[in-house]
């Protein structure tokens, strides 16, 4: 069987291959995709040829074709329907981190059911909710703290949302972008503009992947507060003010990475089981509002350079999904 695949073969380049399907394995599901969604910081990275070379191995997607810098095959959410498959996931709709590819084969148990309550397009959210999750296991929030998350993509707003559901937290967003102000609002949080962000924080998300909302960070903070730093900043030097006010308050600044399950909760959940709890928690319509706009599979070599890095003075997206229908 024959499949199609983007591949980034150069930077800022991309193209749809054609490759041949193994026969299945008995362990393995033939799923045939209906949408993927872009995550535009990590492929924006990968597109650019930005990955650090030291952290080549670390960087690997579990399914990815190819090696970095180029040609690599890359991406991590795909939501299809299983063609053929052990007898538990046949026909169903399931998630997989798995680049943007027409049909594929992957292991039955990296292929984790959807809950009928989460449409398609909403699905192609699972792996930023699993990141999500992962930070607040790592950031540990506490009943009645004062959060801020600095960075209004679709991490740092799924994160907000997560926060905003702690009784008594009192939850505040900042982006450089006004637009996220609707979306922040909507899913339970405040939104202040830069000059406007209260200070004295118990506990601030760092999702900006900007050096300056990591300094920004340390200022709003208050006596023993804990910084999450759920950026990554790739082949960029992120310079800090380690001075000043940051011994004196006792600072923390806790690094977050999905690809290992939270200390708080490694030995308690497996990474389907946390991949799983993230699908169930996509179930409010509300997050419809992280999605779209929708590309065609077939445009997507020349749409994606622009979805990932739009003109100056337009709204970025926020989570770009691929069609497949």
């Amino acid at each position: 069987m024959k499949a199609r695949a983007l591949w980034a073969t150069a930077p800022g380049t991309c193209a749809i291959r054609e490759e041949v399907l193994p026969p299945r394995a008995s362990d393995q599901a033939l799923v045939r995709t209906l949408v993927t969604g872009i995550s535009r910081g990590t492929e924006r990275l990968v597109l650019a040829g930005r990955v650090p070379e030291s952290q080549w191995p670390v960087m690997r997607a579990p399914l990815m074709g190819g090696d970095f810098p180029f040609p690599v095959k890359y991406g991590y959410s795909a939501v299809g329907i299983v063609e053929e498959g052990p007898e538990a996931l046949a026909g169903r709709r399931v998630f997989c981190l798995h680049p943007h590819q027409d049909r594929f084969l992957a292991p039955a148990g990296m292929c984790i059911p959807i809950p009928d309550a989460v449409p398609d397009a909403r699905a192609a959210l699972g792996a930023n909710m699993e990141t999500a999750l992962n930070i607040l296991w790592d950031a540990r929030p506490l009943a009645g703290e004062r959060m801020l998350v600095i960075g209004a993509g679709v991490v740092g707003l799924l994160a907000a949302y997560l926060l905003a559901q702690i009784p008594g937290a009192e939850v505040v967003v900042t982006d450089i972008d006004p637009y996220r102000r609707a979306v922040a609002e909507a899913l339970g949080a405040r939104f202040a503009a830069a000059e406007d962000v209260p200070g004295e924080r118990d506990l601030v998300i760092h999702a900006s992947a900007a050096p300056a909302g990591l300094r920004r960070a340390l200022e709003l903070c208050a006596f023993e507060a804990r910084i999450v730093e759920a950026s990554w900043f790739g082949d960029s030097e992120c310079p800090l003010p380690l001075g000043e006010a940051f011994h004196a308050k006792r600072l923390s600044i806790v690094s977050t990475q999905v690809g290992a399950v939270a200390p708080a909760m490694r030995g308690r959940r497996t990474h389907g089981e946390r991949l799983a709890l993230a699908l169930a928690l996509l179930a409010d319509p509300r997050l419809d509002a992280l999605v779209g706009p929708a590309t065609r599979f077939a445009d997507l070599p020349a749409a994606l350079p622009g979805l990932l890095s739009p003109p100056a003075g337009e709204p970025a997206p926020l989570c770009p999904t691929v069609s497949y229908t």
